[in-house]
Order: structure tokens, then sequence, then C-alpha cells
């Protein structure tokens, strides 16, 4: 057996590390002292040192900005701008469709809106109302803010144009930045009524007028034109029209006798007086519809006296809405014979805003 040899090493600490490579990773120059390191990569990993908190200037991209300092690394994405419109003429309220940005489905979304560029900021609150706070429960998900359908925010002020911009978040600390901002006006409440007296769907001008002619005793006479009506309205509850008469009836002031209206079958009443919805139709919103008791068929007419009775009416917003009344007319075999039977018809349109 030959000699045995020994070697001693002492060492006093810890006086440094090794670089140590291979064809996976490579670590270069690591120093325990100062808690950093050089610039250590390979193909596959990269190493960067850390002494205290590192300081960098951010990242940023279209879509999300990292801040100097720690990276927030779980930063929601910053979503696209949202599409504000105003489609049927809205007075008091816009419809907002919102992105996703591509978040999760659990992300929340925080909608700011202004009518000063945003010199002043609100928000929309979860009620899809406007208030001067954002707290905890008008953060919502995209599926709450109505998804690709969207919502109506309400309670705006008319005539006013409005900013809109949108943030997300998923989870503590990952708040993004705004959107690019989009905008969309309201209006001013409106009302157009009018009315047109002609035997077809024709415009016309005053004086407003029909003349029944000669009344035979037990036969039911029709007005020779209709009384037309147009309206329009953005009322949110839309608008209603009325009609009242003068006199209750055809009134003869040489016979101080009147023809009465009322409400029922002519056929069969020995005389009378009233009108009958003939048409209701709308290019848009509404219906208009006739209202009792004025929608009754064949000789079934409705009262006109001195009240304001709904003739006809509609529930929203309504565009070139047009409605037409027939009057109808029968007289008895002892009604006094004159030539000024007459009454006064007037329409009133209201809107409700």
């Amino acid at each position: 057996m030959g000699p045995l040899r020994y070697a001693t090493l002492v060492t006093a600490g810890i006086v440094g590390v090794f670089a140590t490579a291979s064809s996976n990773f490579r670590l270069d120059n690591y120093g325990i002292g100062s808690g950093g390191t050089s610039n250590s990569s390979s193909s596959s990993y990269r190493l960067n040192g850390i002494s205290g908190e590192v300081s960098n200037t951010g990242g940023a991209s279209t879509s999300y900005k990292a801040n100097s300092g720690m990276n927030p690394t779980m930063q929601a994405h910053v979503p696209a701008a949202p599409t504000v419109t105003n489609p049927a003429t809205y007075y008091n309220k816009l419809h907002i469709v919102i992105s996703n940005g591509g978040n999760p489905t659990d992300a929340t979304f925080a909608i700011a809106i202004s009518t000063d560029a945003f010199a002043t900021t609100q928000y929309v609150q979860s009620d899809n109302t406007v208030g001067p706070t954002l707290g905890a429960e008008d953060w919502q998900t995209y599926t709450a803010w109505g998804s690709a359908s969207g919502f109506d925010v309400i309670g705006l002020a008319a005539n006013t144009t409005y900013s809109v911009k949108v943030k997300a978040e998923h989870g503590d600390f990952t708040e993004s930045a705004y959107s690019a901002v989009a905008s969309a006006a309201t209006v001013s409440p409106s009302l157009t009524f009018d009315i047109d007296v002609s035997g077809s769907d024709t415009e016309t001008a005053p004086p407003y007028a029909t003349n029944f002619g000669t009344l035979l005793a037990g036969t039911v006479a029709d007005s020779p034109e209709r009384i037309w009506i147009d309206l329009e309205t953005n009322g949110a509850s839309g608008g209603t029209v009325f009609i009242a008469s003068a006199n209750t009836g055809l009134k003869s002031l040489a016979t101080t006798y009147t023809i009465s209206a009322l409400t029922g079958d002519l056929t069969s009443l020995s005389e009378g007086f009233g009108a009958q919805s003939a048409s209701a139709t709308q290019s848009g919103g509404g219906p208009l519809t006739a209202q009792s008791p004025y929608t009754g068929a064949s000789n079934n007419v409705g009262i006109t006296d001195t009240l304001l009775r709904q003739a006809y009416v509609s529930s929203s917003p309504i565009t070139a809405g047009r409605g037409s009344l027939l009057l109808k007319a029968k007289s008895k075999t002892d009604t006094p014979a004159a030539i000024d039977y007459t009454d006064t018809l007037t329409l009133i349109a209201a809107a409700s805003f």
C-alpha cells in the first residue's frame, strides 16, 4: 500500500461563491456581502439582483402601465374607450357600452362621467344614476354593466354633453388607469302636436271644419272628413291626446235643441252624436293606442263632453304617431229641423317627462 496523503483547507467565514454553469443555466459572480449581482442570464434564465428595493422608470404600453418600484404584475388591463350614444333622442339619459379590455370575468369596472371635461368628476352608481362619490358597490362586473348590450345611465340634465371613461380592477392593488374618453349629448324635452281635417291622410291648414250635411231621421251619418292627429315626443312616459266638446253634442241655437253626445251604439239608439277612432299608427316608439270609449266598431261611438277625455295614449317616447277620429250622428223623426246644429271640439296633447 502506498503512502496516504492529506490536504487541509481552513476557511474563516464565507469568502465567496464560485460561478457554476451548465448547458441549462449559469450563475455569474454572486457576492453575498452586497446582496446584489451583475447581469446574470442564459438563453433559458435571467436573474436580477436586488439590493433593497430596485428603482426603475416603469413600463407601459397602450394596454397597461407598471410604475416604478415592485412591478405590479397583477394589474388589470386598461379597457378600451366606452361606446356612448343617444339612440332615441333622450333628454335625461344616455346609453353606455363598456369594454372588458380582456380582463377576467370577475374583474370589476368603475365609470367616471363629467360635463366639463373632467374638471369635476362624478361616477355612475350601481343603480345607473350619477353621484359624486365612488363606492365599493359601484365597481361592477362587465356582466352587471350590461355586457355587450350595455345600459342606460339615467337622471342626466337635458341638452348637455357628457364625457365618459372607465377603469378596471381585479383584486387589491390592481386598479388600472382610465380608458380613453367617449362623449354624447342629451337633447331638450320635446312635444310635437298637430291636427288635420280631411277625408284622406293628408296635411291640411286651418280653419278646421266638417259638415254632416242633412241628417236623415233614423239614419246614422258619418262625417265626410276625419280628424287626424300627429303626436311625437321624447317624454320618458310618452304622451296623451285629449278631446273635449263645447256643447256636449250638436246644438241648435235657433231651436235651443241639442242632439246629445253619448257613448253607445247609434244603430239601436234613436238619436245621438259621438266619435270613434278609425286608425292609430307610428313609425317608432309608442305604440299609439286609441282609448275607450272611442275604440268601438260599426256605429259604436264615445261621448265628447266638457271633460278632457283621453282619445289616444302612448306610454313611451313616440315618433310620427298618427291617429284619426270619425264623427257619427243620428237624428230622430221629431228632432227639430234647423241648419245651425254645431259643436266645437278641442284636442289637447300633453307629454309625460
